[in-house]
C-alpha cells in the first residue's frame, strides 16, 4: 500500500522482501478464505486503539472493497458481515496487486533481508551480498512477532530500540489457550464446538471453536482472547438459545435411570460438549442446566506467540507522527503489525494494515518533493 501511495506521485520505489516470495503472511490469511474487511456500522468499535480511527476513515471496509474490485476481483458479504473476493484465495488478489505495481515501476527484490544500520544507511543481506542503501525515504513493514517462519520474527525490534524509538512488549493476540486435558478429552481433540456463547466481563460472543490437544482455538476463543489474555475468566453458554428455567424444566421431563451423559444428549447437545462438561463442571442433576448455560473454562494461559494469529505490542503511538513517521528517525515510517495496535482477527486485521500503509506511503511521498 505504502509502494502504491510513493508511485503514484512518481517516486522510484524499491519493494525489499527477505522471502523468496512476497505477501506470505498475507497468503496465508486467505488459506481457508480470505477475510478482507467486515462490514457493518461498529467497525470502529473492534479496534481499542482510537488512534487508528483518522486512517481507517480514509481506507475503511467500503474503500478496501472498491481496492479489490479495481484489481478486478469481486467480493460479498456474509452473514456474519466478514467480506470476502468471490475468489475467496488470497493469491488472484495478490498476482493482480502486483502486476499493477510492476506496471507503475514499483521492483520488487526478494531474498533482501534488512540486518540493522550502517550510520545513516540500511544494511541488507542480498543474494549478491551485504548492501547498504540510502533512501530518500523509508517505509518499514516488518510485521509483528507471531508467524516467524512467514517473515514476522521481530528481530527489528533491538536495531530500532537502540535508536531511540519506544517499542511496546509483544504479547500474543487472536491466540488460542492452554488446556491441560484429562486423558478422557482425546477422542475429542480436532472437533468443534458450534453455536456456543463465550462470556466474558460483560462480552458475550457467538462463535465457534476446537478442542484440539493442545487447548482450545478458534473464532470463538480469538474474539475474546484479549481480555482473557488480561487476565479475564471465561465461561461457556453451551446452549445459548434456549433460557436457564426453560432448560432446567428439559432436564426434569428425563428418565430417572438416564446417566448424566445420556441426559445431555438428549437435550441435543453434542458429545464434544457433554465432555467439556464432565470435564470442567460437576455433572450432578442439581447443576445440569446452570453448567450447560455457564460453564467455567480452566485454562494455563495463553499458547505460544509465534502461535498466534497477530501480536499487540510494537512501534509505540508516541513514538510516532499523524502520518506515522518515526520520531527519533526522521523520513523513516513504519506502519502494519509492527505498531502497537490490536484488533478481532480476519477482515479488521487486514483493513487496518492497509491503512496505515497507505497513510505512510501518502505521509512519505510529501517528503522531498519540489
Amino acid at each position: 500500500m505504502a509502494a502504491e501511495a510513493l508511485a503514484a506521485v512518481g517516486r522510484r520505489v524499491l519493494v525489499l522482501d527477505a522471502k523468496p516470495s512476497p505477501a506470505r503472511k498475507f497468503l496465508m490469511a486467505g488459506k481457508s478464505g480470505l477475510n478482507i474487511t467486515h462490514a457493518g456500522a461498529d467497525f470502529l468499535a473492534g479496534y481499542p486503539e482510537d488512534w487508528l480511527a483518522p486512517m481507517l476513515h480514509d481506507f475503511g471496509p467500503d474503500a478496501v472493497q472498491d481496492w479489490c474490485r479495481g484489481l478486478g476481483q469481486e467480493v460479498f458479504t456474509g452473514s456474519s458481515g466478514r467480506v470476502f473476493p468471490v475468489a475467496m484465495k488470497a493469491s488472484p488478489l495478490l498476482r493482480a496487486w502486483l502486476a499493477r505495481l510492476s506496471a507503475t515501476g514499483v521492483e520488487l527484490r526478494s531474498r533482501w533481508r534488512w540486518t540493522g544500520f550502517d550510520g545513516a544507511g540500511f544494511v541488507f543481506d542480498t543474494p549478491g551480498g551485504p548492501q547498504v542503501l540510502h533512501p530518500t525515504v523509508t517505509v518499514l513493514a516488518l510485521g509483528g512477532a507471531s508467524w516467524a517462519r512467514l517473515g514476522s520474527d521481530a528481530a527489528w525490534v533491538p536495531w530500532l530500540a537502540g535508536r531511540g524509538v519506544d517499542i511496546t512488549p509483544f504479547q500474543p493476540a487472536n491466540m488460542g489457550f492452554q488446556v491441560a486435558w484429562s486423558p478422557h478429552m482425546a477422542p475429542y481433540f480436532g472437533q468443534p464446538v458450534k453455536s456456543a456463547a463465550l462470556c466474558v466481563e460483560g462480552q458475550r460472543e457467538r462463535g465457534e471453536f476446537v478442542v484440539s490437544a493442545k487447548g482450545l482455538e478458534g473464532g470463538g476463543i480469538y474474539a475474546v482472547s484479549r481480555a482473557l489474555r488480561m487476565g479475564a475468566e471465561l465461561t461457556l453458554d453451551l446452549m445459548p438459545d434456549v433460557p436457564l428455567e426453560a432448560l432446567r424444566a428439559r432436564l426434569a421431563t428425563g428418565r430417572r435411570g438416564d446417566s448424566t451423559s445420556a441426559r445431555l444428549r438428549k437435550l441435543g447437545l453434542a458429545p464434544v460438549a457433554v465432555a467439556l462438561i464432565q470435564e470442567w463442571g460437576r455433572p450432578l442433576p442439581q447443576y445440569l442446566a446452570p453448567l450447560i448455560k455457564a460453564l467455567p473454562v480452566a485454562h494455563q494461559g495463553p499458547r505460544p506467540m509465534d502461535e498466534a494469529i497477530s501480536t499487540a505490542g510494537g512501534v509505540a503511538r508516541s513514538a510516532l507522527t499523524d502520518g506515522l513517521e518515526l520520531r527519533a528517525l526522521p523520513r523513516v515510517f513504519a506502519c502494519g503489525e509492527m505498531l502497537d495496535w490490536e484488533a478481532p482477527t480476519g477482515g479488521y486485521l487486514l483493513t487496518a494494515c492497509l491503512a496505515t500503509g497507505l497513510c505512510a506511503g501518502r505521509a512519505a511521498s510529501a517528503i522531498g518533493r519540489a
